[in-house]
């Protein structure tokens, strides 16, 4: 049976799904029950300075996305870090690590970007207990206004600085927790590196505002007839936080530095995908506001038996593999050819592909009188909008041609050379190479 134990920058956590730093994680009681339904390890909601605690607004906090069944699809939340007391946060903390020592803590910071403000509070936490801290360099709304969260994590230097910081007077692991409101994630990420960060974890909330209220004309959540921007997380961000991921993983300056995924993993193939792009582990947030602690026992379960059916014994012997397959697009073979194939058997003549290829594609698809769709080969370019608009699944497939097979659309005999757009005579940087 797959040994789901996970060692992460020298923490050990029974399994690689983590409680992201967010509402579930924000004291002792959520946790404690987070630890018992199953889940590895937390990041304990971000903590501030000392003193006056932030102030959170009394109202709605979220604002959603919904599918046609809704299903929850994204979720915008406008709250800041804990309106909970530092100290009050700090014995909780001490207090659980001591009952669930095999659980991994991970304590989230956010204080003013001054060498002074880290100095204070990083003693405080260490004397905790907890195996190491994530520096919130991402959150977009509300304490970025106040030059902290996104405003931090935008800026490589101050990334680097202050990560500097608590390298120096922090002993334990720290994780740089990156926004994805930014041109080029492999930036931060760098600076992150060259500052002693022990890991980075991805990605923060992405900036967004997900309605507005037709009646009272504001955007959602409406605090009294006003809105503002929030960050948004759950299903619809995982496609961005993957692809940030494997950036990371593939430059050469971050090429190899620990990465804790993060970002719409709801089920353990989200988390096996992040893996495989390079992560440690993930954290997981929406999916826990969504169905309550207990959906890890399924991650758990799902992780074990893939994991199981493909021979893997530990989740090392899988992280990262999909690295060498991601590249950039003028390195993809321009020689594979392949065509939509329908089976007939599967087709419920519902038609979606006909439509969806007629109006919007490549008129690669036929319809006879009795409602049989065919593909047209002569037209057919491999696009597979077709695969994704038809509701039933593996009803249409793409299927490679073979070499020496001619491809009826351009007359072309299929070759067995590797041939990318840098070799294309089109290109004309491949031209004057020549």
């Amino acid at each position: 049976m797959a040994d789901l134990t996970t060692t992460f920058i020298g923490i050990t956590s029974p399994n690689p799904f983590w409680l992201a730093s967010a509402p579930p994680t924000d004291k002792e009681y959520n946790v404690r029950r987070a630890f018992e339904a199953g889940w590895g390890g937390v990041v304990w909601k971000t903590l501030g300075s000392e003193g006056p605690p932030v102030v959170n607004v009394n109202g709605p906090r979220y604002g959603a996305i919904y599918g046609a069944d809704r299903r929850l699809l994204g979720l915008n939340n406008i709250e800041l870090i804990t309106d909970r007391d530092l100290f009050t946060n700090l014995e909780e903390i001490k207090r659980v690590k001591a009952d669930y020592p095999d659980r991994a803590i991970i304590v989230s910071l956010m204080v003013p970007c001054e060498e002074e403000a880290w100095k204070a509070i990083l003693p405080l936490v260490e004397d905790t207990g907890a195996d190491g801290i994530e520096l919130n360099f991402g959150c977009p709304h509300g304490m970025s206004e106040r030059g902290m969260g996104a405003a931090v994590g935008q800026v490589p230097e101050y990334i680097e600085m202050v990560t500097r910081w608590c390298k120096q007077y922090y002993s334990k692991p720290v994780i740089v927790k990156l926004t994805p409101n930014i041109t080029d994630v492999r930036k931060p990420a760098a600076a992150a590196r060259r500052g002693g960060a022990d890991a980075v974890s991805l990605i923060n909330t992405i900036n967004s505002i997900t309605s507005v209220n037709l009646d009272s004309m504001s955007p959602e959540p409406s605090i009294d007839g006003k809105g503002t921007h929030g960050g948004y997380c759950g299903p619809a961000v995982k496609p961005i936080a993957m692809s940030m991921v494997s950036e990371i993983a593939r430059a050469q300056e971050t090429a190899g530095m620990p990465i804790s995924g993060i970002g719409g993993v709801t089920t353990w193939r989200d988390a096996a995908e992040f893996m495989a792009l390079g992560c440690g582990n993930v954290q997981v947030c929406t999916a826990a506001m969504t169905y309550g602690f207990k959906i890890v026992q399924e991650m758990i379960s799902g992780l074990s038996q893939w994991m199981d059916e493909k021979g893997f014994e530990n989740t090392t012997d899988f992280v990262g593999m999909a690295v060498p397959n991601t590249t950039d697009w003028q390195y993809l073979n321009l020689n594979y050819i392949a065509k939509a194939k329908i089976d007939q058997d599967l087709c419920i003549s519902c038609g979606r592909c006909f439509a969806a290829c007629e109006d919007t594609s490549h008129q690669a698809i036929a319809m006879s009188e009795d409602r049989t769709f065919s593909v047209i080969d002569a037209e057919c370019v491999a696009c597979n909008l077709c695969v994704n608009v038809c509701p039933v699944e593996n009803c249409i497939t793409m299927e490679p041609m073979a070499v020496g097979e001619v491809d009826p659309r351009t007359d072309r005999v299929v070759d067995s050379e590797y041939a990318n757009w840098t070799m294309h005579p089109n290109n004309p940087s491949a031209t004057a190479a020549e």
